[in-house]
């Protein structure tokens, strides 16, 4: 009878626990998916709405009676670095009502800011030929290295192109209509060919990353998935993107990235090859044959805290 007790008590605690669980997903509120640290995506328009409330408050607004009565906060001035225009602004008559000429006192000088979208700029590169007229030798400079050879951008456009595209997430087609509307016609398929040709010259730098980060005796590695369209497609597949990263004690602050069309545990024993250190990881299957390898597992602490909390809320 005792024992019957105990089981019903044990299977009664379990359905609780699992109970507390599912009502705790379902309705409460979920504080580990969100870090105080990371932007709300509905700042920026929280911002101009209050920003547009402020400006027609303002207009509403009375004129002081005093320039002192109020103090405005003093506004933050303009990088030094950026060009300045010079734009002046004088009197149309340069003499006095009373027939006097005016003589210039002063000036109030004012900042605006300006941008000027899509402004091209072009390099003419002229090679002089030299010749003597004793032997009849032909001299010119060499043509200077570009990361195309025989192409027409420049470093700095390629890297507008690169950063526009994996930093700001704007895609190749996007480009090409803002470079449309400056005037430049560049079709997607060109700067495709760009973004593969800096690929393929930036594989020595992404090769050496990867082997300075696996001089490292501890690794942090997690993987995110993304989705890809394979050319011919019609629907999307998942796909991953492998981070491999140095801790935080370690005297080079590194992260090296590796694309894998699928979650196969291949990809990681592919890239840590005969690396034999501590691998810092979540539970996940793929990474246990690098474990049988000799690689030193040792569990997530974030991963380990959830059944903590999740024992704490229940």
């Amino acid at each position: 009878m005792g024992k019957q007790i105990h089981h019903h008590k044990t299977v009664n605690e379990k359905l609780a626990h699992e109970i507390a669980q599912l009502k705790r997903f379902k309705f409460a509120k979920r504080s580990e998916q969100l870090s105080p640290d990371q932007a709300s995506l509905l700042d920026d328009l929280t911002d101009t709405d209050i920003a547009a409330i402020e400006t027609e408050l303002e207009a509403l607004r009375p004129a002081p009676v005093s320039s002192e009565a109020r103090r405005k906060p003093k506004r933050t001035a303009l990088p030094p670095q950026f060009p300045r225009t010079l734009i002046h602004h004088e009197p149309c008559n340069s003499h006095c009502q009373c027939g006097c000429v005016l003589k210039r006192i002063g000036e109030d000088v004012s900042e605006k800011l300006d941008y000027t979208p899509g402004v091209f700029t072009v390099e003419r590169h002229i090679r002089g030929k030299w010749v003597c007229d004793q032997c009849e030798t032909l001299i010119q400079a060499p043509v200077p290295a570009q990361v195309i050879d025989k192409g027409i951008p420049t470093a700095g456009l390629l890297a507008h192109v690169m950063i526009a595209k994996f930093a700001d997430h704007l895609p190749l087609y996007r480009q090409e209509s803002i470079f449309g509307r400056a005037g430049l016609a560049i079709a997607r398929s060109t700067l495709a060919q760009w973004v593969g040709s800096c690929g393929v010259q930036l594989q020595p730098l992404a090769d050496a990353l990867h082997d300075a980060v696996l001089e490292h005796g501890v690794i942090h590695a997690d993987e995110t998935p993304v989705q890809m369209l394979t050319p011919g497609a019609k629907k999307t597949h998942r796909a991953y993107i492998w981070a491999y990263a140095t801790c935080q004690f370690s005297d080079l602050a590194a992260v090296v990235y590796d694309f894998s069309p699928s979650r196969a545990g291949e990809h990681a024993r592919n890239f840590l090859q005969d690396w034999r250190g501590k691998l810092v990881c979540d539970d996940f299957g793929g990474y246990k044959a690098s474990f049988e390898l000799g690689v030193t597992e040792i569990g997530c602490m974030a991963h380990a805290r959830r059944k903590f909390f999740d024992l704490h809320v229940a």
